[in-house]
């Protein structure tokens, strides 16, 4: 029963498939993703993932969410609200699994909060099908 926490911008960003050529379109297409595999994730430990919050930020923040996909729309810095959400969901207790390749980001959550890289989402979200998050349309 864990809550997964998505660096968005990172997670579109790990594989070079031209994401940035249209990075709210390849937000977009990963909240789907997210939203279409949120009942069969699962954390490293096996454990089920009972939720999922992404952080947008930028140009991404204008992002429909998807129903099942809680959207948190950085103000400024994706990595200051996905350390501010991280901290407000630990202090209510919730179980959570923040996903991210970067190291600053990494080292300003709090000691004890599990974190996973994109490469193992991306794997689980490859399995369930769908588009890769950055793959462009046309």
């Amino acid at each position: 029963m864990t809550v997964l926490l998505v660096d968005a911008a990172n997670v579109v960003g790990a594989r070079p498939d031209g994401w940035w050529r249209d990075r709210v379109g390849a937000t977009e297409r990963l909240l789907g993703r997210l939203a279409a595999a949120r009942g069969s994730l699962t954390a490293p430990d096996g454990g089920r993932i009972t939720g999922i919050v992404a952080v947008v930020e930028g140009r991404a923040r204008d992002v429909t969410a998807p129903d099942g996909v809680r959207v948190v729309r950085a103000e400024g810095s994706g990595d200051d609200a996905v350390v501010a959400s991280a901290a407000e969901m630990t202090a209510e207790g919730t179980p959570l699994l923040v996903v991210t390749a970067d190291r600053g980001l990494r080292a300003r959550l709090s000691a004890g909060v599990p974190v996973t890289g994109p490469g193992r989402l991306l794997e689980q979200l490859d399995r369930h099908g769908g588009p890769p998050a950055g793959t462009t349309s046309g």
